[in-house]
């Protein structure tokens, strides 16, 4: 593949039919556009011609802008952005008032680069913000009253928007590995317990992570390892696999041989 001038790879180039050929069926019956992991750096103008579509991913790829009229896309009810090199969204967003479900985690968003009419989706069910660079959030998303799950992971926030315990439908919040302060932290039980859940796990190359990212995860690893070998002080008498174990096995073997010999 040619390589672009920042080193990334152009990947295959979309083109109507690229697209078309790429539009599956989902068991539930709607359209869904599968373009992720392509290497795409530019949104392709193409998308605007097909306006039947009720899904689109496009992540995984190194998408840097959206065009302003990204909002004409407004048949969506689906759309997956997570993993690319996004810093803002156009305000054309707010046009998709049909979308449900919204994930732009992992990619190099600001609180500038958050439009107020996020706040218009009021539709919206599900929305990723994790693994960006926000501190805060738009006050006009106190607007979606339907929302339910909110991933704020991975990001700087120092304190939570107090809107948040006035979304009643909200019942999933993960604020993980953000610097908030001991009395923030104290705060999150005021949540009623939304940021108890399973957290979404997304496998990406670390092509893909920002250095803030990679640093965080860098950190983690190293805790997690520090950790590990703190609790495997004695590790032949804790791990159940351990030799320890083996060996109890094999004085029990040695002692019921030695009581046949000695009948």
């Amino acid at each position: 593949m040619i390589q672009g001038k920042t080193g990334y790879s152009k990947g295959t180039k979309v083109t109507l039919k690229t697209a078309k050929k790429a539009i599956r069926t989902t068991p539930d019956g709607r359209r869904r556009l599968v373009l992720s992991n392509m290497g795409i750096t530019i949104f392709p103008k193409c998308l605007f011609k097909i306006t039947f579509v009720d899904e689109l991913d496009l992540s995984r790829n190194l998408i840097e802008k959206l065009p302003e009229n990204f909002g004409d896309l407004s048949s969506l009810r689906w759309l997956d952005l997570h993993s690319n090199k996004l810093v803002s969204v156009p305000e054309s967003i707010g046009n998709h008032r049909g979308l449900t479900h919204l994930n732009l985690s992992n990619n190099c968003l600001t609180f500038s680069g958050l439009p107020s009419t996020l706040g218009s989706l009021t539709n919206l069910k599900s929305l990723n913000l994790g693994m960006n660079q926000l501190d805060d959030l738009p006050l006009t998303l106190v607007a979606l009253e339907n929302l339910q799950e909110l991933g704020l992971f991975d990001n700087l926030f120092k304190k939570l928007p107090q809107f948040l315990q006035g979304l009643c439908n909200l019942t999933k919040v993960n604020v993980k590995r953000n610097p908030l302060s001991y009395h923030q932290r104290k705060d999150e039980t005021l949540l009623k317990g939304k940021s108890e859940h399973k957290e979404d796990v997304y496998l990406v190359h670390e092509s893909s992570l920002c250095r803030t990212c990679l640093k965080r995860e860098a950190e983690g690893v190293d805790s997690c390892m520090s950790e590990k070998k703190k609790k495997s002080a004695f590790p032949g008498l804790v791990a159940p696999n351990s030799v320890a174990t083996v060996n109890q096995d094999l004085w029990r073997l040695r002692e019921k041989l030695e009581c046949v010999q000695v009948k």
